[in-house]
């Protein structure tokens, strides 16, 4: 079963991306995404949304999923089903930072996203 990061902890000041995973025999499987915020600062939001792939290369228009906009630390997970897209077989995760108000204007954020695969009950494995 698939239990990887998406995107190691890592600080950034901008916005980016993760460099893609491979579902392998996770393709076609549900999923929990776990992201942990364990640095910002006030007056700061970290976007982080879930991309796929058939091939690693095009990734679509839009993300598979994503997260709620976050203004603090925590851990969010968020559920992730991939039953009815079993063409996508990469994954990754891009991020839009932004930061307001008075003072330094450049945001810096530190955090991760973890992936892990889930057994549905009842479902064949």
């Amino acid at each position: 079963m698939l239990d990887a990061f998406v995107v190691p902890e890592i600080t950034v000041e901008a916005n980016g991306e993760g460099e893609p995973i491979e579902l392998g025999e996770g393709a076609g499987k549900a999923f929990l995404l776990t992201l942990a915020v364990t640095r910002i600062v006030e007056q700061e939001a970290l976007d982080v949304s879930i991309w796929g792939s058939a091939d690693g290369k095009e990734w679509g228009a839009k993300p598979l999923t994503a997260f709620p906009q976050k203004f603090y630390q925590g851990v969010y997970q968020l559920w992730m089903e991939l039953r009815e897209k079993p063409e996508v077989k990469f994954l990754k995760a891009k991020w839009v930072v932004n930061r307001w108000g008075v003072g330094q204007t450049k945001p810096r954020f530190s955090f991760l996203v973890k992936i892990q695969e889930q057994a549905l009950a009842g479902a064949a494995r």
